[in-house]
């Protein structure tokens, strides 16, 4: 009997998912393959639904003969296994995404024998409704905070991109790059103290009064679906901050990052070059400490910012402080360094897993921007943010676009680097 597959990446069976089954059943014995949450990410969504129970979903179908787990986005592993003679999949190939997938197939039936079935998309309004409500269920609160945790688990390294609107929310949510037969896309979203500032024209000194700050995410929570790390600078007054722990959680934040340094913030990015006092680490620990016994739900996370290698304090006073902020409670360490170098963060890294193998590290390669992320994750680290390019990459844009307008006295000039507004138009969703 000929050998059918297709694969699911799915978190609810609908009418196209049975059509498809249908029509391979016609072909042979049907094997089911479902995508691995890794992959998953990845390629398309988070996954709701946990992967044991969207295997059982899949045996659960009428028709199927075998169920498998896909462990990655393209066929390698299920031709070098499997030997399919068809590969049965919906003709929806207009994304790059999917025509590398497709391109993969085609290259493997080539090497491996078989054939791709193409069948016919299944496009009506109960199949665009299933669709509509993931992606709202993967924006609610309660679905969206604990995502972070849960990503922490499945990935290498979580990439985490700024943003500091809906439209830079929705770039981060939509931007996947196709690299060969390389698929990949952000998983995060870092929502900063400097970007925020910067974007309304303001000084990053805590200007910025959290209600506007709150705006801001909820302006980007609109939009996405990805989990949100907040930039909590010092976190204000221990009084205020637990205040501030729990408006994050009910909105659906995902974690908080506070630095312990005291009084009037300045950016770290001066380093010495100002005066900048950084908290004492009782102080910081009892802030830590408040902000989890305020916390409602075990999804919320508080992370504790290292600030002592940017104000030169050296290395062990860093390593005093991480040990004593995960003692207080915090659920990981951010350490921060100005240097063009990563040599300061990978041995931070190192020395910190050494007697630390679980809380996790987040690092801001900004300054230090040579290094990659296998390489920071080779070292321990779990979350990479990449904190303020976005921003960076707006201004000189629209500086360049505003000199030439002033110049040529008409917008002709600059018209060839602009993206089309139509182009623009279609990232946002309609209902």
């Amino acid at each position: 009997m000929k050998t059918v597959y297709t694969c699911f990446c799915t978190d609810v069976i609908h009418e196209g998912h049975l059509n498809i089954i249908n029509e391979a059943k016609k072909l042979g014995s049907v094997t089911v393959g479902v995508l691995a949450d890794a992959a998953s990410i990845r390629y398309n969504r988070f996954p709701l639904v946990s992967l044991e129970d969207r295997v059982k979903m899949a045996e659960a179908i009428p028709g199927v003969d075998h169920v498998v787990i896909q462990n990655e986005i393209m066929y390698d592993e299920v031709f070098a296994q499997l030997h399919p003679d068809y590969i049965v999949h919906g003709d929806n190939w207009e994304l790059p995404s999917m025509q590398a997938i497709r391109r993969n197939i085609i290259k493997l039936t080539e090497q491996y024998g078989g054939e791709l079935v193409e069948i016919p998309y299944t496009q009506n309004d109960a199949v665009q409704k299933n669709d509509r409500q993931m992606i709202e269920k993967l924006a609610m609160p309660e679905f969206r905070r604990g995502r972070l945790r849960k990503l922490l688990k499945m990935v290498p390294i979580v990439k985490t991109i700024e943003v500091h609107s809906g439209l830079t929310g929705l770039l981060a949510e939509k931007t996947v790059v196709v690299d060969g037969e390389v698929i990949d896309q952000f998983d995060c979203m870092w929502i900063s103290s400097l970007c925020d500032s910067t974007e309304k024209g303001k000084p990053d000194i805590e200007l910025v009064d959290m209600t506007s700050r709150f705006r801001t995410i909820e302006d980007v929570m609109e939009v996405t679906t990805k989990p949100i790390i907040f930039d909590g600078d010092t976190g204000g007054l221990t009084e205020h901050f637990v205040y501030t722990v729990r408006s994050l959680e009910r909105m659906g934040v995902s974690a908080v990052i506070i630095e312990d340094k005291t009084g009037l913030k300045k950016n770290s990015l001066f380093g010495t070059e100002v005066v900048q006092t950084q908290a004492s680490i009782e102080d910081f620990s009892a802030k830590i400490a408040a902000g989890k016994k305020a916390q409602l739900s075990d999804d919320f996370m508080i992370i504790a910012r290292i600030e002592s290698l940017i104000l030169e304090h050296g290395m062990e006073d860093a390593l005093n402080r991480a040990r004593a902020f995960v003692a207080a409670g915090a659920d990981g360490v951010m350490i921060h360094s100005r240097r063009k170098e990563p040599d300061e963060v990978l041995e931070f890294c190192d020395k910190f897993r050494s007697e630390n193998k679980h809380t996790p590290i987040v690092v801001v390669p900004s300054s230090y921007n040579s290094v990659s992320e296998e390489e920071l994750a080779a070292h321990g680290a779990n979350i990479c943010i990449y904190a303020n390019q976005l921003l960076r990459a707006a201004f000189p844009a629209m500086e360049n676009a505003a000199k030439s307008i002033l110049k040529h006295h008409r917008a002709k000039e600059i018209d060839s680097e602009l993206m089309p507004i139509k182009d623009i138009i279609t990232l946002i969703d309609e209902l």
